[in-house]
């Protein structure tokens, strides 16, 4: 298949493959294949023995996949991860990573609407053959809804005046663009500010329509339990809330980050940190990508016994 270079520039690509400890003969998963970046340099860890999974839902990925016999595209939501390793007789896997940041393609394309710097439709879908675009829940979704959307996974403040914005001019006329989109939001962000809370709420409906934080939760809980004991999970976020969300499972094994102590007061985890501090891109990296800009990298390795 063709592949584009520019689909998408990996994001800690050296740190995330060597946190994975990437061994000849074994079994791993990458659930956001994107343009392959991140796979190609665990195909070359493998060097010619095991396999490796490539999950995306988008289509447009597809087109960069690999003619290599360890390689496997998976053209699924990341949350259907334990239904396609069951598909392929895979029982236990020795990795995973997951790069949860949206790629440099999605933004750059103005027809898929993610971007509040390019005019396009607002689709805003990971996966185009399904679920509804982000046009339409501006239309269908209450006013509480949308409040909620706007404060809960932008975490804006004026979320509730936002919304009723919105269904005031819903009403007058149909909100199909980015830039209609803008018109109704201009008014509330400070110049000073605007660029990062324009960011925020474009966020949070991206984030309402590809239905993002059940998909995560749904994929570490099934990560969890195909990981071999002294498996390895690397993931990458770029915003508090899925940060937050991955923070507290690999710490605690749950996402409320409630914490379980044995008889003599050690914390109870179905994991082990491999870095207990947060890795971050170099500023060389973010100076070549400055998306980069608000990764991090967490890795965890099941433990011996698996509980």
């Amino acid at each position: 298949m063709n592949r584009s270079p520019t689909y998408h520039v990996p994001v800690l690509l050296k740190e995330s493959i060597d946190g994975l400890q990437v061994r000849p003969g074994g079994i791993y998963v990458d659930v956001t294949f994107g343009g392959g970046g991140h796979s190609k340099m665990i195909l070359e860890c493998l060097k010619g023995k095991g396999a490796l999974y490539g999950f995306d839902q988008d289509e447009d990925a597809e087109k960069n996949g690999f003619s290599d016999p360890q390689f496997t595209f998976v053209r699924s939501n990341f949350r259907y991860l334990s239904n396609f390793m069951d598909w392929y007789g895979v029982k236990e896997i020795d990795g995973l990573l997951a790069d949860l940041g949206v790629s440099s393609h999605h933004f750059d394309d103005e027809s898929r609407g993610f971007s509040f710097r390019l005019e396009g439709n607002l689709d805003m879908r990971m996966n185009q053959r399904a679920g509804i675009n982000a046009a339409e829940i501006l239309h269908t979704y209450s006013e509480k809804d949308l409040a909620d959307v706007f404060y809960n996974y932008g975490e804006l403040r004026n979320s509730r005046a936002i919304a009723k914005a919105v269904v005031k001019r819903r009403e007058q006329k149909r909100i199909e663009t980015s830039d209609d989109f803008l018109e109704i939001l201009k008014p509330f962000f400070s110049r000073e500010k605007e660029k990062k809370q324009l960011a925020q709420i474009f966020q949070s409906l991206r984030i309402a329509t590809n239905n993002e934080m059940d998909a995560l939760k749904e994929l570490l809980m099934q990560a969890s339990a195909l990981l071999k004991p002294g498996g390895r999970l690397a993931v990458i976020t770029y915003h508090s809330l899925e940060d937050r969300l991955v923070k507290n499972f690999f710490k605690t094994g749950n996402f409320e980050g409630i914490v379980e102590k044995d008889f003599y007061g050690n914390i109870k985890s179905p994991f082990l940190a491999i870095n207990t501090k947060v890795i971050v891109p170099q500023p060389e990296e973010i100076e070549r990508n400055p998306r980069s800009r608000s990764a991090k990298l967490r890795i965890i390795e099941k433990n011996g016994t698996g509980k």
